[in-house]
């Protein structure tokens, strides 16, 4: 395939008119008391969704499916992981849970908890250490994973509304996108979602919301992805989460800033080097605002930095750091009820090629984490730039179904340096070459929850 080139500077002002419209929000934002949200309000304990409920327990499905096509053929997608596998049908995920949540209008002590599992190729990628990661064949693209098992308790004495804190397995409050697909606008996911950020923890984390205004995020984990023991955590060393969110103009206008910090690299392959796992910090730093301008109209954007103090090239046994910068912003506007409109533009900096990999085999993500051998092969440094441009189509369902979407998109993805980075090959003498500076793919997915 003929690459294309784009100008960079036409990327950079995509981004900035999505993303300078969310800032302009701070300066109209007045106060007002909110109910305390990390990234989606629940809904009220007199409405709750539909569904099956057994003693205020909502049982839940959710199936999603989708393609998309690469018109150069490559084997993956390099830059993307849930949607890698190109020209190919996917199950990407049968999701499905129970879950209690916690009253929003509670006064005084609640409780709530979440069990969800997926089976599906998305499971490949959101293992966490020790626990479902080889549990099917290798040779089995569709994977099983314990998503959350956790449990929450609201407490009423700390802060105007209280103190949520959780404890177990539970998806990362870091970040814009989210696991889930029902929640997001688009089938493909940002590179900050995939590159940039956790995916799961194991641990407690608290929500302090301490006024309608602002909210308090604190916790401790094994780290990203892992679990305990010998299978689960690659190194011997805890994380932590700290960060704040605020609820403004009535809930319309969210802001939420998180960090995730810790040692992440395997003690498997750093201590032949005789070189201290525990001792080398890995930072991810996310803040995302959300502006809902009115009923049809909502606007987003994301920043995210991710340090890592071992990551870069290891020279005569001293260390080198390695570091990646992201924005994106996101627009949807809403014609009609059943149909959305979506944007979403993105830069993503991996300055030492260490964050931006790609994993041909099923287990190769959850291995290349424990630092065990696998096949997985990283991009040269490189700034990323992506457009994609989509609808969301929601039609009319029986009643037995609480939703369903289905997501057509059109995706550009260029390299702003001009170097190759994308639509990979292996030559003969077997070494990993990339052939293309852009890369095009057409998708969609549907998404059908029960």
């Amino acid at each position: 395939m003929k690459s294309v080139r784009f100008d960079f500077r036409a990327w950079l002002m995509a981004a900035t008119c999505l993303t300078a419209v969310t800032a302009a929000a701070n300066a109209q934002t007045t106060t007002a008391p909110a109910p305390a949200a990390a990234t989606t309000t629940a809904p009220a304990a007199d409405a709750p969704p539909p569904g099956y409920w057994f003693n205020g327990i909502h049982l839940w499905g959710q199936i999603e499916a989708g393609a998309d096509f690469n018109p150069a053929g490559p084997k993956l997608n390099n830059g993307q992981l849930f949607t890698d596998h190109p020209n190919t049908a996917l199950l990407n995920q049968l999701y499905f849970g129970a879950e209690k949540k916690i009253d929003p209008k509670a006064t005084g002590w609640d409780w709530a908890f979440k069990l969800a599992g997926m089976y599906g190729s998305d499971a490949r990628y959101i293992h966490t250490l020790g626990t479902t990661e080889q549990a099917l064949p290798r040779d089995q693209r569709d994977q099983i994973d314990l998503v959350e098992a956790s449990a929450t308790l609201h407490i009423p004495m700390l802060g105007e509304g209280g103190m949520d804190a959780k404890v177990g397995y539970f998806v990362t409050p870091l970040g814009y996108e989210f696991i889930d697909p029902s929640l997001n606008a688009f089938y493909t996911h940002s590179y900050i979602f995939n590159f940039g950020l956790p995916f799961k923890h194991v641990g407690f984390l608290t929500t302090t919301h301490v006024t309608g205004l602002l909210d308090l995020y604190f916790g401790v984990d094994t780290g990203t992805n892992t679990s305990f023991g010998a299978n689960g955590e690659n190194n011997s060393a805890p994380g932590g989460i700290l960060g704040l969110g605020l609820n403004m103009m009535d809930g319309n206008l969210t802001f939420v800033a998180l960090t995730h910090l810790g040692p992440e690299n395997p003690t498997r392959v750093l201590a032949p080097l005789k070189i201290n796992a525990d001792g080398y910090m890995r930072y991810y730093n996310d803040a995302n605002i959300t502006w809902k301008v009115d009923d049809k109209l909502t606007v987003a954007g994301e920043v995210d930095y991710v340090y890592d103090q071992l990551g870069g090239i290891i020279t005569k046994g001293k260390p080198a750091a390695a570091n990646a910068f992201g924005v994106a912003g996101y627009v949807s506007y809403a014609l009609t009820d059943q149909l959305a409109l979506n944007g979403r533009v993105e830069i993503f900096r991996d300055d030492n090629g260490f964050f931006v990999a790609s994993f041909p085999g099923n287990y190769d993500s959850a291995f290349a984490q424990k630092g065990l051998p696998n096949t997985s092969y990283g991009s040269p440094p490189a700034t990323y730039g992506a457009l994609t441009v989509g609808v969301t189509y929601k039609p009319t369902v029986p009643g037995w179904v609480t939703g369903l979407m289905i997501r057509p998109e059109a995706r550009v993805d260029q390299s702003l340096g001009g170097n190759n980075v994308f639509n990979a090959y292996t030559t003969k003498a077997g070494t990993i070459k990339f052939k293309d500076s852009t890369a095009i793919t057409l998708g969609s997915d549907v998404v059908l929850t029960f």
